[in-house]
């Protein structure tokens, strides 16, 4: 999308939007511009000046952006702390300790490992409740 300044030959001035510079030409050729004065369809594009962001502005954006993603990954490492001293490991035998829980009702615990999409999906499916997230190394910052 592009905005224009435009200008009626009758001296009326407004904007537009058009889908691209041309969409705009393509109309213009065809005199399909017209003005709220509706006596004429000669309208001209107006000087205009870009819209481009300040530097300081693309900083701000870019440190809030750094922030976020600061504030996430902190909240992922407390993630991983508190199910690593609340759950035990099984690793690749997550899939069947979770059903093992589930039907056998036998040492019920928290657990975490590793499962697959298909493999979650799966167990979801037979009712046994699960979840995903997101396991970020500890070294990030």
């Amino acid at each position: 999308m592009i905005k224009y300044h435009l200008k009626c030959k009758c001296g009326i001035k407004f904007e537009s939007w058009f889908s691209s510079s041309e969409e705009y030409d393509r109309l213009d050729k065809k005199n399909m511009l017209s003005c709220q004065c509706g006596k004429s369809n000669k309208i001209y594009k107006q000087l205009m000046s870009p819209q481009i962001s300040s530097k300081k502005e693309f900083i701000n954006h870019k440190s809030k952006q750094e922030a976020f993603y600061k504030t996430v990954n902190k909240k992922l490492r407390e993630l991983r702390n508190y199910v690593e001293k609340n759950a035990e490991y099984v690793g690749d035998n997550f899939i069947s300790e979770a059903r093992s829980i589930h039907y056998d009702k036998k040492n019920i615990r928290n657990i975490y490992g590793k499962a697959t999409p298909e493999q979650t999906a799966e167990l979801l499916d037979e009712g046994i409740d699960v979840n995903t997230i997101p396991w970020i190394k500890k070294t990030n910052s």
